[in-house]
């Protein structure tokens, strides 16, 4: 049934993309000073829901820089995951080759930080996915200033960066070139779906029909998309079929949602689990009686302000819920 897997991973980026031509252009005219030789271009900032395709684009269009210069090095980071300031350097080392001689526990940030300071080969382009997460944002001020890096900052919300910055940084990235995403609609996924199952499916494996009720079921998250047609191929091959059926999809929803909300679950940070878990275990909780037993369950606890920007990231990604205004919400698990 399957030709070819690597269609249904996350991290796939296909080499033609649609419905997102728009935002390409406006990041590829961004970038287009590397390509001339005319100087260097200032950071970017992606923003919009999660499975709007930001990843996917900041990463298609580099790659289309890097087939037109010859001189050019990139570099995906994860903020997420590669939260501190530390973890965030080594990587971008690490896509320069200059992390041989590093030793993760004993080398000071300075140190790395003097080292990507003295680089000095091609230009690099940095993608800094879900930046908003970076623990220490005084590290983009640094990166702003190095003139032969460009930094492409992506996040759900522009407040969840904007709001955390000091005055200097502020002043500096509140400029920066922003790019816009708004969720799929139905017929733009049916579209995506399409293509993946032409590149990686055996032909009349799947219908029409059955691709526009995994859109609906994803309800404009490319993500969840994706996930519930491998879990539903996932299903077709343990059955030994060879077409997949509206039961099939129907069984590999709930799955997929499981399997993307583990691997959310995963990238949380120290804090965000706390409160997950908090939530997960009160089953409904409003924000001050939360904010009381964070702080109980913590060392070193966060402003309220900080608690309100991790349940808004956890409530993005659909792991609870939320309900009344501001002074009066409550959280719920996500159901």
């Amino acid at each position: 049934m399957i030709t070819d897997a690597r269609v249904l991973q996350p991290d796939f980026v296909p080499k033609e993309v649609k419905h997102r031509w728009a935002e390409i252009d406006h990041l590829t005219d961004t970038l287009r000073p590397i390509a001339t030789d005319d100087g260097f271009p200032g950071p970017s900032f992606l923003c919009g829901p999660s499975g709007a395709g930001k990843t996917c684009i900041a990463r298609y269009t580099v790659d289309q820089l890097r087939e037109e210069v010859v001189d050019l090095n990139a570099q995906y980071v994860n903020c997420w995951e590669d939260y501190s300031g530390f973890k965030t350097l080594y990587r971008l080392l690490e896509g320069l080759n200059k992390t041989i001689d590093i030793h993760r526990q004993s080398t000071p940030k300075d140190e790395l930080l003097e080292r990507l300071r003295e680089y000095d080969g091609p230009h690099y382009v940095v993608i800094l996915d879900e930046v908003d997460q970076l623990q220490d944002k005084g590290l983009l001020y640094d990166l702003y200033r190095m003139q032969n890096l460009t930094m492409i900052l992506i996040a759900n919300r522009e407040e969840h960066v904007f709001s955390t910055l000091d005055e200097r940084l502020n002043s500096r990235l509140q400029n920066c070139v922003r790019i816009r995403f708004n969720q799929y609609d139905m017929s733009e996924l049916v579209t995506i779906l399409s293509d993946r199952v032409r590149k990686g499916f055996e032909p009349n494996t799947i219908t029409a029909e059955q691709l526009s009720t995994i859109a609906d079921y994803a309800a404009g998250d490319a993500r969840t998309a994706v996930g519930i047609l491998r879990n539903t191929a996932r299903v077709a091959q343990q059955d030994d079929c060879e077409k997949i059926t509206q039961e099939m999809i129907r069984q590999a929803v709930p799955e997929a949602q499981s399997e993307i909300r583990q691997k959310t679950t995963d990238k949380l940070t120290d804090h965000q689990q706390t409160l997950y878990d908090l939530i997960q275990d009160a089953g409904s909780i409003g924000g001050g009686p939360l904010y009381e037993r964070y702080s109980e369950a913590v060392a070193d606890p966060k402003t309220r302000r900080t608690m309100r920007n991790h349940l808004e990231k956890l409530e993005q990604y659909n792991l609870i819920t939320a309900s009344g205004n501001t002074k009066a919400r409550t959280y719920s698990p996500y159901t």
